[in-house]
C-alpha cells in the first residue's frame, strides 16, 4: 500500500491523498479579478487527482499585490469573479480547493516575470510599498514605508475579511503566506525587519505579526476549518531567518492550533546563496515535523513518485507539494498512482484513457 496515496485530514478537511498542488502565481487577473484563464488553468489542475490544490498568492489589499495583474480577494468584485471560478471547479471536481492568502510588503509593484519582474516605482504607475522597515529589497528598488501601528492592526483586520470571503465562496482551507520573502516574512527575518517597538528586534517579537495574523483569520473562519502557514525555512544568509528560529515559530503556531506548516525556503534577501538540488528543503520539513509534531508539508524539487513516497514512508513530511512539476506533467499524480499501484480520483469522461498496461487506475465509485 502507498503512503503517498493514503487518505490524510486536515481540521475538519478529509483528503483523498497526500499530495499537494502548490499556489504558483499566474500574473493574469484585472485589478484583482480572476480571469477565465484562471478557469482553465485551475479547472486542469483540479483533474490531476491530487488531494489538495492551493490557489495562488492571493492578496488581502490591492497594494499587497506582487504585480498589477495579481489575484486579490479584498472586495465584493474580486470575491464575486473568485466565486464563478470556485463554482466551476467543484462542479466537475471532487478535489479539496484550498486558497493562500498573501501580502508582498516591499516586494509588491513589480512587473510580471516575462516582463522582467522588476518593481515599479510609483512614478512609473507603480504604487508605495510598505514593509516593517524603509529597507528595500534590492538597491534598485523604491523605498518601502515603514509600517505605522495602525497599518499593522488594518493588515490583521484584511487578512481576516478576506478569510471570510475564502469560505464563504466555498475553499475548504486557508494558507497564510509567510514566506519568500513577502511581509510577514519581513516582519520574521531580522535582515528585514529593524524595528524597536513590540513588532521588531527579539525573535518574540518578529513572530508577533505572524502569530496574530493566524489568531485573526482562525477566529474569522468556522471552528475546524483548516487553516496553515508557508513558511520559508531559511534566508540562505548568515544572520537571518534559519531553521532554529523556524522550529519555534512552529512551536508557536501548533499552540494557536494551525493545522499544518507548509515549508519552503529563501526569497527574501538578494544575498541568498541556495543550495538547489532534488528535495533540497525536505530537511526542514523533517526537522519541524520531528520537533513540533505539526502537520507538515515538504516542497521543493520534488519531480518522481518513489522520491515522493520515500518522503512520507521515511516521515519526514505528511505531505508532498508540487509547483512547476505538475505544470510540466499535469497528470502527475495519475502517473505516480500507476507506478505505486494506487487508485486515483479522475473524471469519468477520461477513465477510458487508461493504458493497456495499467489497469484498475481510477476511483469509479
Amino acid at each position: 500500500m502507498s503512503l503517498l496515496f493514503s487518505n490524510y485530514t486536515l481540521g475538519n478537511l478529509a483528503l483523498s491523498n497526500r499530495i499537494v498542488i502548490a499556489p504558483m502565481c499566474q500574473y493574469s487577473a484585472d485589478e484583482g479579478k480572476a480571469t477565465s484563464w484562471h478557469e482553465i488553468h485551475l479547472g486542469h489542475l483540479a483533474l490531476s487527482g491530487a488531494g489538495l490544490l492551493i490557489v495562488e498568492a492571493t492578496a488581502v489589499t490591492p497594494e499587497g499585490r506582487i504585480s498589477p495583474q495579481d489575484l486579490g480577494l479584498w472586495d465584493d468584485a474580486t470575491e464575486q469573479a473568485l466565486a464563478a471560478v470556485v463554482a466551476t471547479v467543484k462542479t466537475h471536481s471532487p478535489i479539496a480547493l484550498g486558497i493562500q492568502l498573501a501580502h508582498a510588503g516591499r516586494k509588491a509593484s513589480t512587473h510580471a516575470p516575462w516582463f522582467g519582474g522588476g518593481n515599479i516605482s510609483p512614478e512609473r504607475g507603480g504604487w508605495q510599498t510598505l514593509a516593517p522597515s524603509a529597507i528595500p529589497f534590492a538597491q534598485t528598488d523604491s523605498r518601502p514605508q515603514a509600517m505605522t501601528l495602525a497599518q499593522i492592526e488594518a493588515l490583521k483586520a484584511d487578512f481576516a475579511a478576506a478569510a471570510k470571503r475564502a469560505e464563504r465562496i466555498g475553499f475548504n482551507l486557508i494558507e497564510i503566506h509567510a514566506a519568500h520573502g513577502y511581509l510577514l516574512h519581513q516582519f520574521l527575518s531580522p535582515l528585514a525587519n529593524q524595528r524597536q517597538d513590540q513588532y521588531g528586534g527579539s525573535l518574540e517579537n518578529r513572530m508577533r505579526l505572524t502569530l496574530e495574523v493566524v489568531q485573526a483569520v482562525r477566529q474569522a473562519v468556522s471552528p475546524g476549518f483548516p487553516v496553515g502557514v508557508r513558511i520559508s525555512g531559511s534566508d540562505w544568509v548568515e544572520g537571518g531567518w534559519d531553521i532554529e528560529q523556524s522550529v519555534k515559530l512552529a512551536q508557536a503556531l501548533k499552540s494557536l492550533d494551525c493545522d499544518y506548516i507548509h515549508v519552503s525556503s529563501g526569497g527574501l534577501s538578494t544575498q541568498q546563496k541556495i543550495p538547489v538540488g532534488p528535495g533540497y528543503q525536505v530537511s526542514f520539513a523533517r526537522r519541524i515535523k520531528a520537533e513540533t509534531g505539526l502537520n507538515t508539508i515538504a516542497v521543493g524539487l520534488i519531480t518522481d513518485a518513489e522520491q515522493a513516497e520515500t518522503i512520507v514512508a521515511a516521515g519526514d513530511a505528511d505531505m508532498i507539494a508540487l509547483a512547476r512539476a505538475v505544470l510540466y506533467d499535469p497528470r502527475w499524480p495519475w502517473h505516480a498512482a500507476a507506478k505505486l499501484g494506487a487508485k486515483i480520483n479522475g473524471p469519468r469522461q477520461y477513465w477510458r484513457s487508461e493504458p493497456h498496461n495499467v489497469k484498475n487506475l481510477f476511483n469509479k465509485d
